[in-house]
């Protein structure tokens, strides 16, 4: 409805403004006509780009939902192409992953998992699996685990357990297992949090799920149309493995659980990760249970295990002795270690501060050891220390695993306590780099006028500080830098109070925009940087055409003439438009290359969405030059420095579409996460609550197994990691 608005809109300006100009044109002599027509052909010309970069534009938009009807469009073997590629994207991910989080090395700690003996959980046996129902698996085997799953009737799970159980450790172990073992037609699995699935808004699973799949895998869509992640997983071909039912709010938790049951057909599967007291809840909220789904529970590490466990970690000659660690495990006189290695977080706790840092384990078995809160307290405690005291640096791209840089151990915990207390008041566990503005003031009237007022009014005068230099070295003239003093000052305060009253309206809405990237831009779904190239041209020729052919008309020429004026008129002007959007076009492929075949990570995202800003400013300005000098060349003779007309001309009309470009990208179009990244970054930094550079400390904390990677988004390795650090008072306090 609104792109017919605007067209009809278009073509009642377009015929009004022919119109009148054939009128105006009819009452003046030949050489001002002459003069005038010319410089209204250029401009209409110009109008003609300006429309067609604004499609460019929004078809540059990452698409927010697919539309049904274009994922019927999707041909069979574009899914098929497309699957094969999503199910390489998430194994590489995630074996990645798994080498950062160690979950091999040297091997799977290993957690026994059973079926749940709350019958209040799962779904009547018969409805589940073959019966007698068994599922009975270990997180070390996984081949075992995949059989037992691929048996299900339905092929759906339900993990539960309590903290720190390992849940997520065998999701991911799952999906791995079977990427590795897949057979011809099987669904690709694919983990995803739950957060962020609100069925008022997607009723159906698969419509936010294809919306989860463009945004963590932009490669999809640049690769086969924004459509294909809709066909992806309204076709069957995606196996969602949904992790965190109990990180949604608790009134959205049985939401969830109907519209998971009244999404789902016949042969469709899934696997769900949920704390066990925050499934009996949803549960009861939600009248009913996962369809068809077995519920499996974890059953508590023994000593045996424990100890068999850290035998293996350790080097075959430490440094300290572990025998009595050992000894207390095997002839309990170490409670508090026993029931906190019990668990697949507190055995990791122990490994990564202790086994790791080659520390000495006395203290597991001293008083320590006979209280399980107090060792708990103490190993979270030690962990960030000892997870950075025990890697050194490195800047070699093949250590994966070791950070880049060096960063002090406090102040560092003080940096992820700040985030912990953040992700804990707003109820979630996902860090998106897009929403720390929301935590910053950005949004805030005032502050964002300022910060826009007073940034345009210094560029303003650097950018024409530089052009008065050029002006002076190339006229020689004594006044360059004093030159219409007055009007420059006073248009430089006009135009900060302008961009400062964008800033304060426009701002407000970056904390809510996702993050963008150009691969609309890179792979158009119709027609190519070819089609890029003919629509603009053919955009320029029209009306570049139109009025070459009123002017020849006006002036009384012959009637060939009249239509030569007409066609060279449209081709230059066509030509001119269809070379800038192929520019344009060639720029951002260049741009989008480095992110077309890998899986979305922070770093990626933030990277595409930067881009994307970038280019847009770079079209808007490609755009307000031609019209800048236009409206300069209608100026009067009498202006100042139009003596000088070449010099002066070139440094205005660029030195405005510098401005007025920076100002039209703030305005128009959507995905401001980098700019909103930018300002919350530099204010959180000056309050010394996060380090200027975060996306790089994210990454090495990412690198140290403090934090863990889901897409775009940051988590924190265990939950009760972050519940644990948000505990952190405010250092500067």
């Amino acid at each position: 409805m609104r792109r017919r608005v605007l067209t009809w809109a278009g073509i009642v300006l377009f015929v009004g403004a022919m119109t009148g100009m054939l009128f105006f044109l009819g009452q003046t002599d030949l050489e001002t006509a002459d003069r005038r027509a010319s410089v209204l052909g250029a401009f209409v010309a110009v109008i003609g780009l300006a429309l067609t970069v604004h499609g460019l534009l929004r078809d540059s938009r990452t698409p927010a939902s697919p539309q049904v009807t274009e994922e019927t469009l999707v041909t069979e073997g574009t899914v098929r192409a497309a699957r094969k590629a999503l199910g390489r994207l998430v194994a590489e991910q995630w074996r990645e992953e798994s080498r950062v989080r160690s979950l091999s090395d040297p091997h799977p700690i290993p957690v026994r998992w059973r079926l749940t003996e709350d019958a209040g959980l799962m779904d009547h046996p018969h409805l589940v699996g073959p019966e007698p129902l068994r599922f009975t698996v270990s997180s070390g085997r996984g081949s075992e685990l995949a059989t037992a799953f691929r048996s299900l009737h339905r092929r759906r799970l339900v993990i539960t357990g309590g903290p720190g159980s390992g849940k997520t450790t065998l999701a991911v172990q799952l999906l791995l297992r079977l990427l590795d073992s897949a057979v011809p037609g099987e669904p690709v699995p694919v983990l995803v949090t739950l957060t962020g699935w609100d069925p008022t808004v997607h009723p159906r699973l698969h419509e936010w799920l294809a919306v989860r799949l463009a945004r963590d895998y932009p490669a999809l869509t640049s690769a086969y149309g924004g459509a294909v992640t809709g066909a992806l997983a309204g076709r069957g071909h995606v196996l969602p493995v949904l992790d965190g039912l109990d990180e949604l709010a608790g009134d959205h938790r049985g939401a969830v659980i109907r519209a998971l049951n009244a999404s789902l057909a016949d042969r469709d599967g899934f696997v769900l990760t949920s704390r066990a007291d925050e499934l009996a809840t949803a549960v009861a909220e939600a009248g009913d249970v996962f369809t068809a789904a077995a519920v499996i529970a974890p059953r508590p590490l023994a000593p045996s295990d424990v100890a068999g466990y850290l035998r293996a970690c350790l080097p075959p000659r430490p440094r300290h002795s572990w025998s009595p660690v050992f000894t207390a495990l095997a002839e309990g006189t170490a409670p508090g270690l026993a029931e906190v290695a019990s668990t697949a977080l507190g055995l990791w706790l122990v490994r990564a501060v202790y086994v790791t840092p080659a520390a000495d384990p006395a203290p597991l078995v001293g008083d320590l050891g006979q209280d399980p809160a107090r060792l708990r307290a103490h190993l979270l405690d030690r962990l960030i220390p000892a997870a950075i005291g025990s890697r050194l640096t490195s800047r070699d791209p093949a250590e994966h695993f070791r950070p880049r840089r060096a960063w002090d151990a406090e102040r560092a915990r003080a940096h992820l306590a700040y985030l912990a207390r953040l992700l804990t008041a707003g109820d979630t566990r996902d860090l998106a780099w897009w929403q720390l503005a929301r935590h910053s003031g950005v949004g805030r009237f005032r502050t964002d006028f300022l910060l826009g007022a007073v940034t345009a009014m210094a560029v303003w005068l650097v950018v024409g500080f530089l052009g008065r230099l050029a002006y002076g070295a190339v006229t020689g003239a004594a006044d360059w830098l004093t030159f219409n003093g007055r009007g420059w000052v006073l248009s430089g305060l006009a135009f900060g109070l302008l961009f400062g009253l964008v800033c304060a309206f426009r701002i407000s809405r970056w904390s809510r925009e996702t993050p963008g990237s150009l691969s609309g831009l890179a792979r158009p779904r119709r027609g190519g940087r070819r089609g890029r190239f003919v629509r603009g041209a053919v955009a320029g020729f029209v009306p570049g055409a139109v009025i070459g052919l009123g002017y020849g008309l006006v002036s009384g020429s012959p009637v060939l003439l009249v239509l030569l004026l007409g066609l060279t008129t449209g081709l230059v002007f066509g030509l001119t438009s269809g070379l800038v959007i192929g520019l344009v076009s060639a720029v951002v492929v260049r741009l989008e290359t480095p992110t077309s075949g890998t899986a979305g990570t922070p770093l990626s995202s933030l990277r595409d969405d930067r881009a994307l800003n970038l280019v847009r400013f770079l079209v808007l300005c490609l755009v307000l030059c031609p019209l800048f000098g236009l409206a300069y060349g209608l100026l009067p003779d009498a202006t100042p420095g139009r003596e000088h007309g070449l010099v002066v001309g070139i440094a205005s009309t660029v030195g405005a579409a510098l401005m007025f470009g920076l100002l039209a990208a703030i305005s128009v179009g959507e995905h401001h996460g980098w700019p909103a990244y930018l300002i919350a970054t530099h204010r959180l930094a000056r309050r010394r609550l996060l380090p200027r550079d975060l996306m790089p400390f994210l990454d090495d904390m990412h690198r140290l197994g403090l934090l863990r990677t889901v897409g775009p988004i940051y988590q924190f390795r265990h939950a009760a990691l972050q519940d644990h650090l948000a505990l952190f008072p405010d250092s500067r306090k």
